[in-house]
């Protein structure tokens, strides 16, 4: 089954009963409105719709109608146990829409145990591997979003969308709209500031080229994807294992090590729990051990029983 979003005007003009098909697309067309008002980011949204389009394709059954046994089967299909919880966070929030509109009485997620996602482990480049990466011949604007996303900590998405009205050199801040719609002003790195000076003081940094999905009149900036490609290609050309997220991961990792306090290090990567940050910070045996020597001295020579 391929469902197509139907636009307002589309469903205002067909005065016929609309067939199921037909009545799930004008649904997700509201879906999308709905997560929009909420303030959701119009990439997880876009995101979250090919979701639904391709569990229905895979299934070939109505997003309406979809039982636990359909979701059961897609959730068991071979993938990462981060793409399964994805997954059912997806198809959980599109059902309590469902029901919330009182398109649906019952949630079928609702029978699914969630899926257990492994703990992550942090995966930052070595300091020697970044070194490697910039010595490596690139275009100025993959070399600006290596350093934005190692300097600076940003994410590929948020580096990508990047304006020079967000950099203010005279207060030494970046604006930073993350993950969840947080806003952020972040201390600007002095390699950063002398970055930006190459840059416009308005507008995109890294214009797209043309219409994209996220900009259809081509005034965006270019995709997520499009810059993580971009980053990716330089550290394989480099020889450095990664992504430009572990040039994230060696933010935190790098701060940590230096004597950073793990508190300041949540602050500057924007997480909103601790548990998170520990994901990208790595201590090595040598932290471990200098934690163990600050240990107060006890006497361990009292007589035996």
């Amino acid at each position: 089954m391929h469902l197509r979003l139907v636009t307002d005007d589309e469903a205002r003009d067909h005065d016929d009963a609309p067939a199921p098909a037909a009545v799930a697309a004008g649904l997700l067309t509201y879906w999308r409105t709905h997560m929009l008002a909420e303030g959701l980011r119009p990439r997880t949204v876009r995101e979250r719709l090919q979701l639904l389009e391709r569990v229905s394709r895979r299934t070939g059954a109505d997003p309406l109608t979809w039982t636990t046994d359909d979701l059961a089967v897609e959730l068991s299909r071979p993938t990462s146990p981060g793409t399964r919880a994805t997954y059912y966070v997806v198809l959980k929030a599109w059902h309590r829409w469902l029901m919330r509109m009182g398109h649906r009485e019952d949630d079928p997620t609702a029978l699914l145990g969630k899926p257990r996602v492994p703990r992550r482990q942090p995966k930052p480049v070595t300091t020697a591997h970044l070194q490697q990466v910039l010595d490596t011949r690139m275009r100025p604007r993959t070399r600006a979003l290596v350093l934005l996303c190692a300097l600076q900590g940003l994410r590929i998405s948020e580096a990508c969308a990047v304006r020079g009205e967000d950099v203010d050199l005279d207060g030494g801040r970046l604006r930073v709209l993350g993950k969840g719609g947080v806003d952020a002003l972040l201390p600007l790195h002095p390699v950063i500031a002398q970055l930006a000076a190459g840059y416009p003081r308005r507008g995109w940094w890294f214009p797209a080229r043309g219409s994209n999905v996220e900009a259809r009149d081509g005034r965006g900036p270019i995709l997520a994807r499009s810059g993580s490609s971009l980053v990716s290609q330089v550290m394989a050309r480099a020889g450095v294992p990664g992504t430009a997220h572990s040039l994230r991961h060696w933010h935190a990792t790098a701060m940590l090590r230096g004597g950073a306090d793990v508190r300041v290090v949540q602050t500057l990567l924007r997480h909103a729990n601790l548990s998170t940050t520990a994901i990208y910070t790595e201590v090595n045996v040598d932290q471990q051990r200098a934690a163990l020597a600050v240990l107060p001295h006890v006497e361990a020579t009292g007589r035996a029983a």
